[in-house]
């Protein structure tokens, strides 16, 4: 979670009316909560708990009538934030053209005709957009629509995004493509803004987005739970961890009266298979090959000191090679001795094409970096991704000097596997069909 001070902070707001006969009916208790920078925050609740109450509390759109809301650390005082929103229904005006409708905010502003078309075609061609500025709302599908209002929200260059249920009113397939679109918008860095703030009632895409999840328990609505997800970007709906918070949230929501722990991150002692950020060795494939053929020629088992005098290598610079090839499964180390594992010695035996088959499927099976690159290069249809995309995932998991080197290793060994292409002019990974 990050530890920067809150964009936007609310400190015991809350939201009740009046009956006529003077008795209050209280809709959300007194609430404390944060959106703080670099997060996607979703927040969840039964149907009629007030999360959109809430958002719009935050967003500045309703002034509480309890407690005050922060806007870096200032009362909002009837200012409004450099916020916009999202909505569920398109909410377009049809006889505006798209360009139009995302131009209105901008209008809205007093900005010159010259500075928010500009705007506009910019933000338009980054959410795909380009080639339909003139198109009427009637004249576009469910998802396009949806693009013209995450246009109109972004064309503002918001420092808070605010969603309101935002993929409820598309279908399957249309919602995840453009949830896969939004996080490519947002790991890319492509999206003019530092937070994001999303209700939805979707558990999956809650864990599928968020950084940060914050379940409602409502009559009235309190905070059951604000909790970081510790899941890499892409996420699998298939990775064990990704079932885990589901059920842990379904739970909270079905069963309100008892308590509920989210289960621990499996510990770093634990199969590298079952962590979701190991570091890759820096070794490269042809050094784990080199090192895997000595070991058989020795029958299978050396001491990690003879292979190290013998190769005229310091232990230190043969560590990476050994301990990649054990990340692998291609050999193990006991006491000193580097033995070959059954896989390692049909490796050994293999030819060049075998080998690589066999490294492939180690890859995939015990490298998450590696899994997750395969996975989110398979999502797309063209099964094309910049570089960048797993770079800034790389940044958010290690230091400044480490993301690249992880990043080069990374590209080394799945070209090596042929799970993926690499243009190094362009920058960008190509998925294999194999």
């Amino acid at each position: 979670m990050s530890h920067l001070e809150p964009i936007i902070e609310a400190r015991n707001v809350e939201q009740y009316y009046i009956q006529p006969g003077g008795q209050r009916t209280q809709i959300i208790a007194p609430t404390n909560l944060t959106i703080q920078p670099d997060q996607i925050v979703a927040l969840l609740g039964a149907s009629g708990c007030g999360k959109s109450t809430l958002l719009r509390i935050l967003s500045g759109l309703v002034r509480p009538p309890a407690g005050e809301v922060l806007w870096h650390g200032q009362p909002l005082n009837g200012h409004q934030p450099n916020v916009a929103i999202v909505f569920q229904s398109f909410a377009l005006f049809p006889w505006l053209t798209v360009i139009e409708n995302v131009e209105a905010p901008l209008r809205a502003r007093g900005m010159g005709v010259f500075e928010r078309r500009k705007r506009a075609l910019r933000i338009l061609d980054t959410v795909g957009l380009d080639g339909f500025e003139t198109a009427y709302p009637k004249e576009l599908s469910g998802g396009m629509k949806q693009r013209v209002g995450f246009a109109r929200g972004l064309v503002v260059e918001p420092e808070v995004l605010f969603m309101d249920e935002p993929f409820s009113a598309l279908d399957v397939l249309t919602a995840e493509t453009l949830r896969g679109e939004l996080m490519e918008l947002w790991t890319s860095r492509r999206m003019p803004t530092r937070a994001i703030f999303m209700v939805t009632h979707n558990i999956e895409e809650a864990v599928e987005l968020a950084d940060r999840i914050v379940v409602l328990a409502h009559r009235p609505a309190t905070i059951r739970a604000d909790f970081p997800v510790e899941l890499a970007h892409p996420r699998v709906h298939t990775m064990p961890r990704f079932h885990e918070i589901v059920d842990h949230i379904y739970k909270l929501l079905t069963q309100p009266e008892e308590t509920h722990v989210l289960p621990a991150v499996a510990p770093a002692g634990e199969p590298a298979a079952a962590r979701e950020h190991v570091a890759l060795p820096h070794a490269r494939p042809g050094g784990m090959a080199g090192l895997v053929e000595i070991v058989g020629d020795r029958g299978g088992s050396d001491d990690l000191y003879h292979l190290a005098e013998d190769l005229v290598l310091d232990v230190e610079d043969l560590l990476p090679i050994v301990e990649a090839a054990q990340l692998l499964g291609l050999v193990e180390v006991k006491e000193g001795d580097v033995r070959l594992t059954v896989p390692g010695k049909s490796f050994a035996d293999a030819n060049i094409e075998q080998r690589k088959q066999i490294f492939r499927e180690a890859a995939l099976q015990r490298v998450p970096l590696l899994r997750q690159m395969h996975n989110a290069l398979r999502a797309k249809a063209d099964h094309t991704l910049p570089a960048e995309f797993f770079r800034d995932i790389l940044d958010k998991r290690f230091s400044t000097d480490e993301a690249p080197r992880q990043m080069q290793t990374a590209i080394d060994w799945g070209r090596y596997a042929e799970i993926f292409e690499y243009d190094s002019q362009s920058e960008q990974l190509v998925g294999t069909e194999t």
